[in-house]
């Protein structure tokens, strides 16, 4: 206590003078109209920037949360997407009687590097997920689940030398296999489209409808280039993928309903 008086009593002539620019602070603005506003803008940044601040750091520890919020408006989407010749043009609601349902999910381990790649994803047979499903990106397509666990699975990538996927050219709807030569984990290659066909770079190409694993139309890359291969009169095309393979993060796998009975169908004429 007594520190406190010395130091009121050493600093008196100081402190009384900003007791008294306080005051005459105070007179001034209320009586003029300008610095009042000057003054009230001058709070409104002060406090507005400790609220930004505090939302950014608020935002940031939320951001799993709104990942997830955000993979399942993006999963709703997908799913009216691949199903909308079905689904009423007024209804808003989810048909589960239709065709494909999404599954969303995280890429835990992911594989571009060699001849034969298998992502992992955080997604198994408890969340629905089962072998021979589609599983694509927000920019194209990834692969077809190869194995499942009761809480993970593996993805057969299209970078690949394993996998075949049917395309198609976009703009002519002319079928071909994708393909992947391990040369660059951005390409793939697109075979058996015809001399006849006419190609230009920068052509889209998307998955076709001769598969009971995609559905039709969605986007794979674009042409990056072509030749024509003379021994069976059909292009070599390489396709510059939408989705850069060494930066995936959240993935769909798409669950056909219809496909155990297609297949069965098929095979019952083999």
């Amino acid at each position: 206590m007594q520190q406190i008086i010395n130091f009121l009593l050493k600093n008196k002539n100081g402190l009384l003078y900003v007791f008294l620019l306080i005051i005459a602070l105070g007179f001034t603005v209320q009586s003029n109209s300008y610095h009042q506003s000057k003054l009230f803008n001058s709070t409104n940044w002060f406090s507005g920037n400790i609220y930004q601040t505090s939302a950014n750091i608020s935002n940031y520890f939320t951001l799993e949360d709104e990942n997830k919020t955000l993979l399942e408006e993006n999963k709703r989407l997908r799913h009216l997407l691949f199903n909308k010749s079905l689904i009423p043009k007024d209804s808003i609601v989810i048909d589960t009687t239709l065709p494909y349902k999404v599954i969303s999910a995280n890429i835990l381990k992911n594989s571009y590097l060699l001849s034969k790649n298998y992502p992992t994803i955080n997604a198994g047979e408890k969340q629905g997920v089962a072998q021979d499903m589609g599983v694509i990106t927000s920019n194209g397509i990834l692969g077809i689940i190869e194995h499942t666990s009761s809480n993970f699975a593996i993805i057969q990538s299209i970078l690949n030398t394993k996998s075949t996927i049917n395309a198609k050219l976009k703009n002519s709807n002319y079928f071909g296999s994708l393909i992947w030569n391990t040369k660059d984990f951005n390409t793939v290659q697109l075979t058996d489209i015809p001399r006849l066909v006419k190609l230009k770079i920068g052509d889209t190409v998307v998955t076709g409808a001769m598969s009971s694993i995609f559905p039709e139309n969605i986007p794979i890359g674009t042409i990056k280039d072509y030749k024509l291969n003379p021994s069976d009169n059909s292009y070599h095309i390489n396709i510059s993928l939408f989705q850069d393979m060494s930066n995936v993060k959240n993935v769909y796998i798409i669950k056909n309903k219809n496909k155990q009975e297609i297949n069965e169908l098929e095979k019952s004429i083999e």
